[in-house]
């Protein structure tokens, strides 16, 4: 038996988790009275990174209730504090609040020891929801103080970091963020735990984010990452990854960041971190939204809000996509409301977190006629701008102003004001605001007379909405423009997806069993339409709808489908089977949507697929495709006037 808790402990030593936590799981079973409290805690971490992440927290409270039972009050007290950061971290408070209580219990009559750094390290996340960063600047100074006197690079390593954040909020931005790096480079170094290490992983991307520093926040995703890989690590990179997502939404590579922040939910959901699920639907949301599509999005917010992220500012501009903009001024207001009172011009409560709000507001009291609100809201942000200086914000309130100067009739200003603006985004490698701000230069230009300078600047619009796939925004530029452009016509490659019999199946495996068959079957298909370029127009029950930019990619995207479907099939017994169907043709973009005979005649050719079968019209390829495809055949397809020519792809 001591052999096998000697290579489990040795597995946790290589970060082999998974063997470890088998290894310690036969051990635990077959020794009397079971594992070591020391051993308890090494399994807890095996089964925390292996997957297992209701056995790590019963390992845990195991563990505490050994070192109780053994008079050991500092290692019962440390194992408590870590049970009350993973509640935090679940979102169950009641809980962490018990934990915190039993470390304090056991420790009552002891000296001080390192469960004291624990303690106070605690009492920092504790401030960390009010607004008092001198508080939070002292208590990190006594948890930094106890873990040097009794070396606990874990607790040195949080304080630092958490130490950053209260300079932040006081509006050190330049000296937080440098305790930031420290805490975060010595995370690297290995003399923290891999658990503490993540935490304090997720303070300093956030952190950033918070700022505005992307660039900053792109380093230390790319490091993280690296350092995850290398230390086997899961769980937490879910985390990691909705920023990630955030940052490729930023930068327009859309159908990466949703595939991403999808990704993320499930990996959150599975390890119990509930208190970033919101915000990984809550990008979702953010994406479909910049889409164009609003269902979607709402649904995705919806999700947000049911596991506490408040999706503001983004639920409420798509009230105003919609035209409601009443519940979009609802919206809004209700969540400045939170953060400070508009218009006051003393310094407001949470400056950064009013910057995120206040160029959605000004959006919204404009559309519905309330400009001294719009321009209370812009001069404050511009404040905000030069208090916390940061290019997104800068480019932010140059926006805001321009919208003012617009409505104002002020045309100059605008002008000069969006011309600065649409190039700060640009420096920033943020597209979409930069295509925004270029929309809207090009209206103060045709207001000011200049209407060549206009077309200009709105057909420069143009272009990068149709590329990144914002058709709302699309249609909305297309509209400046005038003429027959308000409803474009683009040449893509349609594909229509289905599971075959689907109905068959659910009375078969029942409604639970087919509700995860189906949510296994549109991750795998939305990560392949991702790799791809695909962009998802609709998600239909068991189908989906999908663009791409031409068909020789549409097609591998398609054998990819089949393959790792088969390919499932083959290593677990059973995947559902999917008919594909394919077809090139030009369509009109309308709003969230396409439209057309050639919409309708790619999802007639889908309609001609059996299982596992991928179908496309012959006049979508070119003579040489790299294919194996089977002769062409003569179809007639039912609303199509011609026949068809169709081809099915060997894959």
């Amino acid at each position: 038996m001591n052999d096998e808790v000697d290579a489990a402990r040795d597995a946790v030593r290589k970060h082999a988790w998974s063997e470890a936590y088998g290894l310690f799981t036969r051990a635990d079973a077959e020794t009397p009275g079971g594992l070591e409290p020391s051993d308890l805690e090494l399994l807890a971490e095996a089964a925390w990174w292996s997957g297992h992440p209701d056995e790590s927290e019963d390992a845990m409270r195991r563990a505490f209730a050994g070192y109780s039972a053994r008079r050991d009050p500092v290692s019962a007290a440390i194992v408590a504090v870590r049970l009350s950061v993973g509640a935090m971290d679940r979102g169950a408070m009641s809980v962490s609040q018990g934990w915190i209580a039993q470390a304090e219990r056991v420790l009552a009559d002891s000296e001080e020891s390192p469960a004291h750094a624990w303690l106070e390290l605690m009492k920092i996340a504790q401030l960390i929801g009010a607004n008092d960063p001198e508080a939070i600047i002292r208590q990190a100074d006594r948890a930094l103080e106890l873990a040097r006197a009794h070396d606990q690079p874990d607790v040195e390593a949080m304080a630092t970091s958490l130490k950053g954040v209260g300079f932040l909020r006081s509006g050190s931005i330049e000296e937080g963020m440098a305790l930031i790096d420290a805490a975060t480079a010595l995370a690297t170094t290995g003399a923290v735990g891999p658990k503490m290490a993540c935490d304090v992983y997720c303070v300093t991307i956030s952190s950033c984010r918070n700022v505005a520093d992307y660039r900053r926040a792109g380093e230390w995703i790319d490091i993280a990452e690296r350092w995850m890989r290398r230390e086997s690590l899961s769980g937490y990179t879910g985390v990691c990854r909705v920023h990630r997502a955030e940052l490729s939404r930023l930068r327009g590579a859309w159908a990466q960041a949703e595939e991403e922040a999808r990704q993320a939910c499930e990996e959150l959901e599975r390890h119990h971190l509930m208190s970033d699920v919101g915000l990984a639907h809550n990008e979702v949301g953010e994406v479909r939204r910049q889409m164009g599509d609003l269902r979607e999005a709402e649904e995705a917010y919806a999700r947000a809000y049911e596991f506490g992220w408040d999706p503001q500012p983004g639920l409420a501009l798509l009230h105003l996509a919609r035209g409601e903009s009443e519940e979009a001024w609802t919206a809004i207001e209700r969540r400045l409301a939170k953060t400070g009172p508009t218009g006051d011009r003393q310094a407001a409560p949470d400056p950064v977190a009013r910057s995120s709000l206040l160029p959605a507001a000004v959006e919204i009291a404009l559309a519905r006629g309330d400009v001294e609100f719009a321009r209370s809201a812009a001069d404050e942000l511009e404040s905000i701008a030069e208090a916390f200086p940061a290019l997104v914000r800068e480019a932010q309130a140059l926006t805001a102003r321009g919208r003012v100067a617009l409505v104002d009739g002020e045309y100059r200003s605008a002008i000069e004001a969006l011309d600065l603006a649409w190039r700060r985004w640009m420096e920033l490698s943020i597209p979409y605001d930069s295509a925004r701000a270029r929309h809207l230069l090009g209206q103060a230009r045709s207001a000011a007379g200049d209407e060549e300078g206009a077309k200009l600047e709105l057909r420069a619009a143009q272009s990068v909405f149709r590329d990144l796939g914002a058709r709302l925004d699309l249609a909305a530029v297309n509209e400046s423009l005038g003429g027959d452009e308000t409803r474009p016509r683009v040449t893509r490659a349609f594909m229509f997806t289905d599971i075959v019999t689907s109905t068959d199946l659910i009375g078969v495996i029942g409604d639970q069993a087919w509700e995860e068959l189906l949510g296994w079957h549109d991750r795998i298909l939305r990560r392949i339409f991702a790799d791809h370029g695909g962009e998802v127009v609709r998600h239909t029950g068991d189908g989906f709808f999908v663009t791409f930019d031409d068909s020789i990619t549409a097609v591998r995207c398609a054998i990819e489908i089949q393959r790792q479907l088969a390919e499932h099939r083959r290593d677990h017994g059973f995947s559902p089977s999917v008919r594909i169907g394919l077809h090139r043709a030009e369509a009109t973009v309308q709003e969230s949507d396409y439209s057309g005979q050639g919409v309708h005649v790619a999802a007639r050719v889908a309609s001609l697929a059996d299982k596992d079968e991928i179908v496309i019209s012959a006049s979508s390829l070119p003579g040489d495709t790299p294919f194996d495809l089977t002769p062409a055949e003569t179809v007639t397809l039912k609303g199509v006037g011609e026949p068809v020519e169709v081809r099915r792809v060997r894959w």
